[in-house]
Formats: C-alpha cells, structure tokens, sequence
C-alpha cells in the first residue's frame, strides 16, 4: 500500500520536499532567500525571501494531484490572518517594520510519477489582514 498524505510523516516530508523545491523556484526568479521554516510563539512561516528590497513572506502549499486549484483555496481568511500576525512578529523581532514586504503564495502539483512539480506563483497574493496589535 503506497503512503499517503494522511500519515503524519508523509506530509512532513512532502512538505520538506515540496518547500525545497519552492526556495530553487524563488532563487530562479531571482529571489533571495533569508530563512526558511522561520519559528516563533505564533506558528511557521515557510519562507521569507528579499525579491528587489522587498521582503516576502511566501507561504507554499503543495498537492498530488494534477492541479494547484485545491492547495491555492486554502489560504483562507483566517489563513491569511494567522500569517499576518506571524510576519508582523518578525518584522517587530527584526526591526523591520519600516520595509516593504508582501505575501506570496506559491503552489505545486506534484503527482506521484512525476519527477518536477507544476508551479503556480501568486505575487502579491493577499493584503495584511486582521487586527494586528499583539
């Protein structure tokens, strides 16, 4: 029976794999990426990355199906929010909080027989949302 991404150490790795495979994407469109799995007391931002003098928070989320339909969806609003909290944190952490930033959402079909994922980048994918005081 194959695995499937139900199981706890699948979708880590899935998920590892497929955040790689985003940092490679980013560095071909020129980003520069400034730390990955980025932790604190409010959760995990996936990576952060320099595009320009703009610092940007890029959520990746990944599918083994055939589309990046599914995986884009699900940055709801209160997806959205939680990265807002999460990446005014850092900026707060790294006193940042005078730089240009934006969230970039990037997703990637990567079916199981296929060796390169599929990869759709949404720039600028939503605005800072929710109340921000902490």
């Amino acid at each position: 029976m194959p695995p499937t991404a139900s199981k706890p150490w699948w979708r880590r790795w899935f998920g590892t794999r497929s955040e790689r495979a985003a940092a490679r994407f980013l560095k071909r469109l020129g980003y520069r990426i400034l730390v990955r799995n980025y932790t604190c007391p409010l959760g995990e931002l996936d990576l952060i990355a320099l595009d320009g003098r703009t610092l940007v928070f890029v959520e990746v989320r990944s599918t083994e199906a055939d589309n990046t339909s599914g995986p884009a969806a699900s940055v709801d609003v209160a997806k959205q929010r939680r990265l807002t909290r999460l990446a005014l944190f850092f900026l707060k952490q790294k006193r940042l909080l005078g730089h240009t930033a934006r969230f970039d959402v990037l997703t990637l079909s990567w079916p199981e027989a296929v060796r390169k994922p599929a990869f759709e980048h949404f720039k600028n994918a939503f605005e800072a949302v929710g109340d921000v005081g902490f």
